[in-house]
């Protein structure tokens, strides 16, 4: 029989396709079996050359060399006759040439298509992967002032364009709502102007906006030409549009859709093991095809968490586990947190566990040739002290012992450390990390429960660059809030900012995992420097750093901690001399000097883009009492960028004042779907509906309140009115018990416990049924609802004890008392409460004021009445004496109210009751 035929090797374009993402993944462990196969020789067709050395350049981490490679293919003719009139006018032209390329001879098929694609997702790769290393990854050097500069051109013509350029960068990207985030390298290099939108024809619904990434027009060029084939577009598409995301100063609704869009691809194409296998087929190694899915879901859970939404990072991140084989869980173990320690206590301790084999783990970390390189990180990382360093006697990783013989200075074993983890598992210890941060409240133990996961990756030998360096920038937040170990969090910031500027690692070995862990960017890391100083104290230094990145707000701020207002005023106006259509500096300005004006003309400047602008004066607005103006300029601003929580919540506040009470409701609702731990909002929210009278409505929104705001007593007395509205009288009763725990007893409200005890005095009502066994039925359903009337009842005695002891009675509150008493069937100390409410309505005004009389005499009958109870199933005529007595001296003293209906039946009680004793005689 004859030998089944081997799968065929996929194309050219597809191994381009696997080696370019391979760039930012980590390699196949070295002892694999099946090892992946070598690269295949360059195609024959001319284009073939050039495909293959953009590829290699990638490969080795040298991007100019991969734009050199391409620029010949892609550059428009109008680029040979003189310098761009513009950096819009050139990007569309390039589109044009981009799309002009890729056709070709109007084939789809053959080797030549396929080169021509390669060396287009090359050249969009090298331009996304220059920027990374310019602003993320490092180390930074110097690029060329045009991303496709060739020796055809003339060097003057574009060795001055990085400012023009990157200032039009900037003013683009701010068509979104918000601006970029400090100062970057290398934009202008990697935006194409409007125009190249118009030009796009299959996937123009993805581009609503009107600026986008130069690579991200490159990606969509080839998906306009093969729509059905190259899946990992959709993957760098996605990975651009996070990146546009993080570099920009807050979330932008507009990117929040986009990266919808292409995460849903992406995770479409590579979510599935059986689906990446079928598509590379042979290209791939032993058990490299779980890296793809692993980094796809881990890629997805991280731009969850970008946007807040915890439960959808959760399921990513769950399912990225699952696919590297790695499960977590934490557990106590006995060990040493200081120096000094004597005696060993109980340590949060992450315990991993992994399917794979021994043999894998560890060993993908990192290429043969990439070991050297890891080994000088090793030694040369400087950003983490010693154990015996000489700032903190706080040890970095706490040292765990199996027994309690072992002291803090003995030597101890680490379970932690006994499990070695794979790159990708290290990865997704992390991207778990982040997401404990984000689910937890932000309170002192938020840190503790990040520490297992980082310390569990300090412990690994071996780990990428920017593993090890997330994995640093986490234990810096975390320690930089404790005040034995800020000193120590300040070297490793300061010696982490001087590592991502060392020549070691490589840019190739830098790259790796780059997407697969929530890294900041370098002006994103340096601001946490300069914020980090400033909680120390060295605001000079702090101020230096904000200058060069251009963070004027933060720069303002410390200008203010040193008391020198009018020089930030002064730097900012010498910026606004040579950029004046910077909205972001009119912004600051508006905010240093509260001048409208400057808000006014940053919306000029971004042609009404800038939301900040929009806020700023909407602020303003409600500040002036002007709510009506306040509420649309709120709408204004969140039309443009709707992911701001502060936005909706403060739209929400002015449309309450504007009496809109439907938009203010639709306003504080958008806030809590995106910030779900908005506890303020949950409560307008519910009192809006308390307003509207929709007590369920009411009641559910409570509920959330009380999750994150649980140290209000005001959210706990509005809840417990509308849970009396709905007829729950336990949930009533407990968020009573909370009002007068959290305002030590001094606030209660009689009215809600008067309803709660009148529903319980009510006689049960019995509900018929028309089961087989009827009695039966309604004998149990009778037993039940006797066990939770005594339940609510014996909640209510509770509760008036509690006030009664704590001194906070008054006359209602001793006949809420004398009540619960005779439900209880107690009658003496019903008499004895009523008593007490008695005493408390005396006073000197009670007999010339008729409102008090008539309190007074309805507690006084009450009290007879109780009294002739107790003398009827006593036989005493002690109780009959005391209300006689009683009585008489009350008609004695209200003479002035003889008319009234109170002082009648007072009298008509009196009758009553010496007749009784009469017959008693």
């Amino acid at each position: 029989m004859a030998a089944t035929a081997a799968p065929p090797r996929p194309g050219f374009l597809r191994e381009a396709e696997l080696r370019l993402l391979r760039c930012t993944l980590p390699s196949p462990p070295t002892s694999s079996s099946a090892p992946p196969p070598p690269p295949s020789p360059a195609p024959a067709h001319p284009l073939g050359a050039a495909a293959a050395a953009a590829l290699a350049a990638v490969e080795a981490g040298d991007y100019e060399a991969a734009l050199a490679a391409a620029a010949p293919h892609l550059l428009p003719a109008s680029a040979s006759d003189g310098p761009p009139a513009s950096a819009s006018l050139f990007y569309a032209d390039l589109a044009a040439a981009a799309q002009a390329f890729l056709r070709g001879d109007g084939g789809v098929d053959g080797e030549g298509f396929e080169c021509r694609c390669a060396v287009v997702l090359s050249a969009a790769v090298a331009a996304l992967l220059a920027f990374t290393q310019q602003n993320v990854t490092g180390p930074s050097r110097k690029f060329p002032a045009f991303p496709f500069w060739t020796s055809s051109l003339d060097e003057g013509w574009y060795s001055n364009l990085d400012s023009t350029w990157d200032a039009w960068a900037s003013d683009s990207l701010a068509s979104f709502g918000s601006h970029v985030h400090g100062k970057f390298s290398l934009l202008h290099s990697i935006i194409y102007g409007q125009l190249a939108c118009g030009l796009l024809t299959d996937n123009r619904s993805a581009f609503r906006s009107s600026t986008s990434f130069h690579k991200r027009l490159l990606f969509t060029s080839i998906r306009s030409q093969v729509p059905s084939d190259c899946l990992s577009v959709s993957w760098w598409l996605f990975r651009i549009s996070m990146f546009q995301q993080n570099i920009l100063d807050e979330l932008s609704s507009s990117l929040f859709d986009q990266v919808q869009v292409y995460k849903n691809k992406m995770l479409d194409s590579f979510a599935d093991l059986e689906k990446v296998s079928t598509y590379w087929g042979l290209l791939l190694g032993d058990g490299e095809g779980s890296y793809f899915v692993s980094a796809a879901f881990l890629e997805a859970g991280i731009a969850e968490y970008k946007y807040g939404r915890v439960d959808a990072s959760r399921l990513h991140l769950d399912r990225a586990q699952e696919a590297c084989g790695l499960q977590l869980y934490l557990t106590g173990i006995l060990g040493f947190r200081t120096i000094h320690q004597v005696d060993a206590k109980s340590q949060m301790v992450l315990v991993t566990k992994t399917d794979k084999p021994t043999a894998d783990e560890g060993q993908g970390t990192g290429p043969a040739a990439m070991h050297s390189d890891v080994a000088a990180l090793k030694n040369a990382r400087s950003s983490v002290p010693v154990e015996s360093d000489e700032f903190c006697d706080i040890l970095r990783m706490p040292r765990l012992i199996q027994d309690g013989n072992a002291s803090a200075g003995e030597s101890t074993t680490e379970p932690s450390a006994k499990m070695p983890l794979s790159a990708i598992q290290q990865a997704a210890v992390l991207a778990q990390c982040l997401h404990v941060s984000r689910r937890s409240r932000s309170d002192e133990m938020s840190g503790w429960e990040m520490a297992p996961y980082i310390e569990s990756i300090d412990s690994q030998d071996e780990s990428y660059f920017v593993v090890r360096s997330l994995c640093d920038i986490l234990r810096i937040r975390w320690e930089s809030t404790r005040s034995r170990t800020k000193q120590r969090a300040l070297l490793m910031m300061e010696n982490l900012v001087e590592d991502v500027g060392k020549e070691f690692p490589v840019v190739a070995q830098r790259v790796k995992l780059v997407f697969g862990v929530h890294m900041p960017t370098l002006p994103a890391l340096r601001k946490e420097h300069g914020e980090l100083l400033i909680s120390c104290g060295i605001v000079g230094e702090a101020l230096d750093i904000f200058k060069d990145l251009e963070l004027w707000d933060n720069l303002i701020y410390c200008y203010r901690l040193l008391g020198k207002v009018s020089d930030a005023v002064s730097l900012i106006n010498a910026r606004l001399s040579v950029t004046p259509n910077d909205p972001r500096l009119w912004c600051s300005l508006g905010d240093v000097t509260n001048n409208d004006d400057h808000y006014k003309k940053a919306l000029e400047v971004s042609n009404n883009k800038s939301a900040r602008a929009m806020r700023s004066l909407a602020r303003s607005a409600y500040n002036r009492n002007d709510f009506y103006t306040s509420k649309i300029l709120w709408e204004s601003a969140l039309a443009l960028n709707s992911l701001f929580p502060d936005g909706w919540f403060a739209y929400g506040t002015a449309a309450w004042k504007d009496k809109d009470l439907g938009k203010a409701v639709d306003a504080f609702s958008r806030a809590v779907q995106i910030d779900p731990e908005n506890g303020e909002a949950w409560n307008n929210i519910a009192c809006l509906h308390m307003i509207r009278g929709k007590s369920q409505a009411a009641v559910h929104a409570f509920r959330e309140a009380v999750k994150f705001k649980r140290n209000s007593w005001e959210i706990w007395d509005n809840y417990s009115k509308v849970a009396l509205d709905t007829g729950n009288v336990q949930l009533t009763l407990e968020a009573f018990k909370m009002v007068l725990n959290l305002s030590s007893n001094k606030r209660f409200n009689v009215d809600v416990l008067d309803k709660a005890m009148a529903v319980l005095e009510k006689p049960a009502h019995h509900v018929d049924t028309q089961e087989a066994d009827p009695i039966s039925n309604t004998s149990d359903d009778a037993n039940k609802e006797a066990r939770q009337s005594n339940h609510l009842l014996d909640m209510i005695g509770d509760i008036l004890q509690q006030i009664v002891r704590n001194g906070g009675s008054n006359a209602e509150i001793w006949g809420l008392y004398a009540r619960w008493h005779k439900t209880k069937g107690n009658l003496m100390a019903c008499s004895e409460a009523l008593l007490k409410q008695v005493r408390s309505l005396q006073g000197s005004g009670l007999w010339h004021d008729q409102q008090k009389f008539t309190k007074y005499a309805q507690a006084s009958l009450q009290l007879c009445k109780v009294f002739m109870e107790i003398s009827a199933s006593t036989g005493s005529r002690r109780e009959l004496l005391s209300a006689e007595m009683h009585l008489k001296s009350s008609l004695k003293q209200g003479m002035d109210f003889l008319d009234t209906e109170e002082y009648k039946a007072l009298r008509c009680c009196l009758e009553e009751i010496k007749n009784l004793i009469g017959a008693s005689a």
